[in-house]
């Protein structure tokens, strides 16, 4: 099962990553005269890409920065682009000219640090993250910190992922990236009473999930507790139907 998918910033709210959030620059913000275009060809660039339409996106890009080279939101996008593209030079250069624009500004740093994990570049995300979540004008810390967690655990180091996750936590105790993370590696450590407490956490938060639910089988399984599996099952197998762990239940015997 993997819940190794790093937290993704809200890719366009201008800046990125909640709206209330700011970094350190004077460019925070598009010029007043020009804020209304460069914000129009952003938020239709973002669409396009979420579309998978990476032509028109970039034309929209290409016309904000025109408008306003200096904004650093446009770059930000820029850089996700070029990552769904797999221009992963492209990508770091535009992440990082964001970043001399808005050095720390949370959405930046979390959309980088993402890119580093994402191309193994573990000790490098980390810092980048570390950086998010101690900017003092980051309104969510715990999201860095759990995207930190995200990135160890990805890279095999559990210590430091627990690590993390428990800090998010710290600050919002029900953080649901950072609960069902916490089920899944106090499951793997066979802590399986631990693993069903963040597990009831995060369903008490969040939405089940084909993941969630198979994982919930698997801490109740060793729990021994009959009733909880067949509840589990039946959840997975009305809401989930033709997802992995639905075919997983036929394989094991659990119907």
């Amino acid at each position: 099962m993997n819940l190794t998918r790093l937290i993704i910033p809200a890719l366009m709210c201008l800046p990125l990553w909640g709206c209330n959030q700011a970094g350190n620059s004077s460019n925070l913000r598009p010029r007043a005269a020009t804020k209304d275009a460069v914000t129009a060809n952003i938020n239709v660039g973002a669409e396009y890409m979420r579309e998978g339409n990476y032509e028109k996106a970039l034309e929209k890009l290409d016309r904000a920065r025109a408008i306003d080279p200096g904004y650093y939101g446009t770059y930000n996008i820029y850089g996700l682009l070029y990552q769904r593209m797999g221009q992963n030079a492209d990508a770091e250069r535009n992440f990082r000219k964001a970043l001399g624009l808005a050095s720390n500004d949370p959405a930046v740093l979390n959309n980088f640090g993402q890119f580093l994990c994402n191309t193994e570049r573990a000790a490098e995300a980390e810092k980048i993250f570390l950086q998010a979540a101690g900017n003092p004008l980051n309104q969510m810390p715990e999201v860095a910190l759990t995207n930190a967690g995200i990135c160890m655990q990805k890279s095999g180091q559990l210590v430091k992922a627990e690590e993390y996750y428990r800090k998010a936590l710290e600050l919002n105790r029900d953080l649901a990236d950072a609960l069902i993370r916490m089920a899944q590696i106090s499951q793997e450590q066979g802590n399986a009473l631990s693993a069903r407490g963040f597990l009831q956490r995060y369903l008490a938060n969040a939405k089940p999930t084909a993941q969630s639910l198979w994982l919930g089988i698997q801490i109740e399984r060793e729990l021994g507790d009959t009733n909880a599996v067949s509840s589990y099952v039946l959840m997975l197998k009305n809401n989930f139907p033709d997802s992995r762990e639905a075919g997983l239940l036929e394989q094991s015997g659990l119907r």
